[in-house]
């Protein structure tokens, strides 16, 4: 059996946490049931519970030996075959098909080529297809399992409570199930393992372990990177890092206050949208290259604008005329978690929620440059302003 068979307490959690990069429910066998065993075998591989709808509802299912002989003909008509092991839940009625990464990759069946993206399958352009092939024999930077870490001995117990808060998760007794099923770990000859994304998330000190995966924050006075006035080096978990670059950004960026009707109470306007800055940053440490370890995300703030910066430019299958309308995930387990916890609303909306911001704020567009590099720099309306109040009337247009 090559699969870790499903307790009662693992249902129960699965049933919480529900849908995600490596989970899927499906009520019934039908017509999709291969695009999404296909889709698992082209990512990180998953599981399929037949049986629980998409509210995590059980409802059960036929599990006779016909069911199964139905899915195994499904995963075969996969070109290649898709290799799945079937596991029956008898107590509930429940199948779950457990799909490993696939060997020969990338599958395809009668409906194209699917690849896990989040929380769902997303289908794969012609373009997806042919870098997916290029990449193929590389693993995943956020799937490296450290065997090199005692992750008892690793785990930040405070920083896993807080995801799961966040997450709305109640906290499990066996954690290393837990932290598998979020995608932070798995089992190598029954024993666990953390990953790199385990690390990021739910270790203490992460930049000890990677060295490079911290964030800087800096402040300069004028135009150019000359002259210094601050500087923070964030060496938190992902979730840290992005509230204290916000935090770093609010320190020093302009606020004014107004009073409405609405309520007494004055309100925190930034001179650049909150929401819009926050999207940045969770961009970047969720889409940044980690295998390049001589460049850290990077939050710099000038007179005249902010830039938000990772080592990265679109990920291989992004084509730039697709730029803010699909997504590629360069780390798809990152993202998952960054989705279960609210940080991310949903796969791909990011960018047009900063557009979106910037536009209801009056603020001028944001500037965004791709090379190794992903940089969107954000003028200040600040500096604009200030701009056009030292203007003489000369230089004023009639």
């Amino acid at each position: 059996m090559g699969y870790k068979t499903t307790t009662e307490d693992e249902l129960a959690f699965v049933l919480e946490e529900g849908e995600g990069y490596t989970l899927e429910f499906k009520r019934t066998v039908n017509s999709d049931l291969s695009k999404e065993m296909m889709a698992f075998a082209n990512a990180s591989g998953g599981r399929i519970l037949i049986g629980v709808d998409d509210s995590n509802i059980i409802h059960g299912c036929d599990t006779s030996n016909k069911a199964l002989s139905q899915i195994e003909s499904i995963a075969s008509a996969c070109d290649p075959p898709v290799a799945i092991q079937l596991e029956k839940l008898p107590q509930h009625n429940i199948l779950v098909i457990h799909i490993p990464e696939g060997v020969n990759r990338p599958h395809r069946c009668n409906k194209g080529f699917y690849l896990r993206n989040g929380a769902s399958s997303q289908k794969m352009s012609t373009q997806d297809i042919t870098a997916f092939i290029q990449a193929e024999g590389k693993v995943r930077f956020d799937q490296l399992i450290r065997r090199d870490l005692d992750w008892q001995e690793a785990l930040d117990q405070n920083r896993l409570n807080h995801f799961l808060q966040l997450a709305n998760i109640t906290p499990k007794n066996d954690i290393a199930n837990l932290l598998t099923n979020l995608g932070a770990g798995e089992y190598i000859d029954e024993q666990f393992f953390l990953n790199q994304t385990g690390v990021l998330f739910f270790t203490k000190e992460p930049t000890l372990r990677l060295f490079h995966v911290n964030v800087v924050c800096a402040l300069f006075k004028g135009t150019s990177k000359a002259y210094i006035l601050d500087r923070k080096d964030l060496t938190g978990n992902i979730v840290e890092n992005v509230e204290d670059a916000l935090i770093f950004l609010k320190k020093h960026l302009q606020m004014r206050w107004e009073i409405t009707a609405e309520s007494t109470r004055r309100k925190e306007i930034l001179e650049l949208p909150e929401v819009a800055l926050r999207e940045a940053i969770i961009n970047s440490v969720c889409h940044r290259d980690y295998t390049e370890d001589g460049a850290n995300v990077m939050v710099e703030i000038f007179d005249d604008r902010v830039e938000i910066y990772n080592p990265g430019g679109l990920p291989k299958g992004l084509q730039e005329k697709d730029f803010g309308r699909r997504s590629v995930c360069r780390n798809p387990i990152i993202a998952s978690l960054l989705l279960r916890c609210d940080y991310i609303e949903k796969m791909g909306s990011g960018i047009e929620r900063i557009h979106s911001a910037l536009a209801e704020a009056d603020c001028p567009e944001v500037k965004i440059h791709y090379t190794t590099m992903f940089t969107m720099e954000f003028p200040r309306p600040t500096f604009i302003k200030s701009l056009d109040n030292t203007s003489t009337p000369h230089d004023t247009p009639p």
